[in-house]
C-alpha cells in the first residue's frame, strides 16, 4: 500500500510535485477529505490554488477527487489560503487551498478546512484522511453517489470589503512598500488596500510561482533585503512582507528594521482589547514575554498555546479568544472565523499608524511593545533530537531559580531569561528560540544552548537575528 507519512505533516500537505505529490495522490487526499465532511454534513467544497506552476493540475486533481465522492466543488480560481478561509466561512463550506506556502517553487500541496474555516490538523481529521487516501490508492473506487458538479464563484472583492470593514483605515494618508514576492498578495492586495487612502509601493507583485526575485518566506531575513531598502529609498511609512500564499505578515518599519511578529501581536491585543476588555488573547510559547504582560497590563487574559495553526485556531475557538498571535508572522482573528489572515492583521498594522498624530511614526508606536532581545529561531540538524533536548534539561534540571515546562517541547526560564527547544513539526530540526532582558543575557544563553545541542555531532545551525 503508498505511504503517504512523508507528504502528510501536522497540519497540512507538502511535497515535491509531481514526484512525491501528483495528482494521482492528490485526487485520493481530496476524496478522502470531501468523504470526511460529507458527514458534517456538507454539499459542495470550496476550492482554490496558488500560482505554482503544478497548482492547477493539482486544482484539476482536488476537483476530481471531490466531485468523484459526490460533493460539488465551488472553485474561487487564484487565491490566498486567506482567502479561501474567507469563502469557507463566507459560504459556510469546507475547504481545499492548493498551496505548499512559502515552501521553494518545486513543492506543492494542499490544506483543508471544515465549514466556518474550521482546521484541520492530524488530530482533527488530517490523519483519518490520509489512511482513507492510501486505501483509494491501493484500491481506487468511487463513492456510491452521483459525481458532484462544479461552478466558479470569484469572491475577491467580497473578500477584500469584508477585510476593510473588520478594519477601517481612516486617518492621515500612508506611503507603504509591499513585498509580495511574486506570491498571491501579488493578487490580494490591489483588491484589499487599492480603495483605501494610500499610496501603495508595489514589489514583485508578479504571479509566478519559480519565485524570480526571492524565496517567498519573510522568516529568511535574507528575503527582507529588498523591501528594506525601497522603504528606506521612498520614505515610506512602513513596510509589508507576505508569504508565497500570503496568509502571514511582516512588517517593516520606517528606518527599514524589522518588526517582530510578537510586537504585532501586542499592538493587536491592545486594539482588541480596547474594544473589549477583558477578553482572551491567544499566543504560542515563543512569542516574547512582552505580548502575555501587555494583555494583562491592558486589562485581557493572556492565553498560552502550543505553536501551530490547527493548535491556535482550536484554542481560539474554546477560549473565545478576540486574537491570537504567534511569533512565526500568524495572525489569528474571532472576526474571521477564527482563522488567520495576514492580510488583516496588515490593515490593522495601517489603521493604528493612521489614526494616530502626524508626528508619530511606526517604531515610535510600537515601541512599548519592543521590551526584550530575541534571538530570533534557530534550526539545528541533530543526528537523535530526543537525546539532545535531554541534554539541554539535564543541564538545567535542579536550579530552583528555573521554572521547566514541557506544553510544547522544552522551555526554561529564569528571572532575565528563557528559551525554548522543539522539533519541527515540519522539518528534521530543532527549533531554538531565546530571549533575554538584554543582548549580553540572550547571546549567553543562546550560546551555551547550542553547545549542548551541538555536543557530539557535526550539524548545521541556521536561522534569523531578528
Amino acid at each position: 500500500m503508498t505511504s503517504l507519512a512523508h507528504v502528510v505533516k501536522a497540519y497540512d500537505v507538502r511535497g515535491l510535485a509531481p514526484d512525491e505529490l501528483g495528482p494521482e495522490e492528490v485526487a485520493a487526499l481530496a476524496q478522502a477529505f470531501a468523504e470526511l465532511v460529507s458527514a458534517d454534513p456538507a454539499s459542495a467544497v470550496a476550492v482554490g490554488r496558488d500560482m505554482r506552476d503544478t497548482s492547477p493540475v493539482l486544482a484539476e486533481a482536488v476537483t476530481a477527487g471531490i466531485t468523484r465522492a459526490g460533493l460539488d466543488v465551488v472553485d474561487i480560481g487564484l487565491a490566498s489560503t486567506d482567502q479561501l478561509y474567507f469563502a469557507s466561512g463566507h459560504l459556510d463550506l469546507p475547504g481545499v487551498m492548493v498551496t505548499a506556502s512559502h515552501n521553494p517553487g518545486a513543492y506543492n500541496g494542499v490544506k483543508l478546512c471544515r465549514a466556518g474555516a474550521r482546521p484541520v490538523g492530524r488530530e482533527t481529521g488530517l490523519g483519518a484522511v490520509r489512511s482513507r487516501a492510501e486505501h483509494l490508492l491501493a484500491a481506487p473506487r468511487p463513492a456510491g453517489r452521483p459525481p458532484g458538479a462544479v461552478t466558479r464563484r470569484d469572491v475577491l472583492a467580497d473578500y477584500g470589503r469584508h477585510l476593510r470593514g473588520l478594519a477601517p483605515v481612516a486617518g492621515r494618508r500612508l506611503r507603504v512598500v509591499v513585498d509580495a514576492g511574486s506570491g498571491m498578495a501579488g493578487h490580494t492586495v490591489p483588491a484589499v488596500l487599492g480603495p483605501l487612502d494610500l499610496d501603495v509601493v508595489p514589489l514583485y507583485f508578479d504571479l509566478d510561482g519559480s519565485f524570480p526575485h526571492h524565496a517567498a518566506n519573510p522568516l529568511d531575513p535574507a528575503t527582507l533585503v529588498d523591501l528594506q531598502a525601497t522603504v528606506r529609498a521612498t520614505g515610506a511609512d512602513l513596510g509589508l512582507a507576505f508569504d508565497g500564499d500570503a496568509d502571514r505578515c511582516f512588517v517593516i518599519d520606517e528606518e527599514g528594521d524589522p518588526v517582530t511578529p510578537s510586537a504585532v501581536t501586542a499592538l493587536l491585543a491592545t486594539r482588541a482589547l480596547a474594544a473589549e476588555p477583558n477578553a482572551a488573547v491567544v499566543h504560542n510559547l515563543i512569542c516574547s514575554r512582552a505580548v502575555p504582560e501587555i494583555i494583562r497590563e491592558h486589562g485581557g487574559r493572556p492565553v498560552r498555546t502550543r505553536v501551530g495553526h490547527s493548535l491556535i485556531k482550536a484554542e481560539m475557538a474554546r477560549s473565545g479568544a478576540a486574537v491570537g498571535g504567534e511569533h512565526s508572522g500568524h495572525f489569528y482573528f474571532r472576526d474571521f472565523w477564527c482563522a488567520d489572515s495576514g492580510m488583516l492583521a496588515a490593515l490593522h498594522v495601517l489603521a493604528a499608524l493612521a489614526g494616530s498624530d502626524e508626528t508619530v511614526t511606526l517604531s515610535a508606536l510600537l515601541a512599548p511593545y519592543h521590551r526584550y532581545v530575541a534571538s530570533g529561531e534557530l534550526n539545528s540538524a541533530v543526528p537523535d533530537p530526543a537525546a539532545a533536548v535531554e541534554a539541554v534539561r539535564s543541564r538545567h534540571a535542579g536550579d530552583p531559580a528555573l521554572v521547566i515546562d514541557e506544553l510544547d517541547g522544552l522551555t526554561v526560564s529564569g528571572p532575565r531569561w528563557w528559551f525554548n527547544l522543539r522539533t519541527s513539526n515540519t522539518e528534521p530540526l530543532l527549533r531554538l528560540n531565546v530571549e533575554g532582558l538584554d543582548m549580553a543575557t540572550m547571546v549567553a544563553v543562546r550560546d551555551e544552548t547550542l553547545s549542548t545541542i551541538r555536543a557530539g555531532r557535526a550539524g548545521a545551525t541556521t536561522g534569523s537575528t531578528t
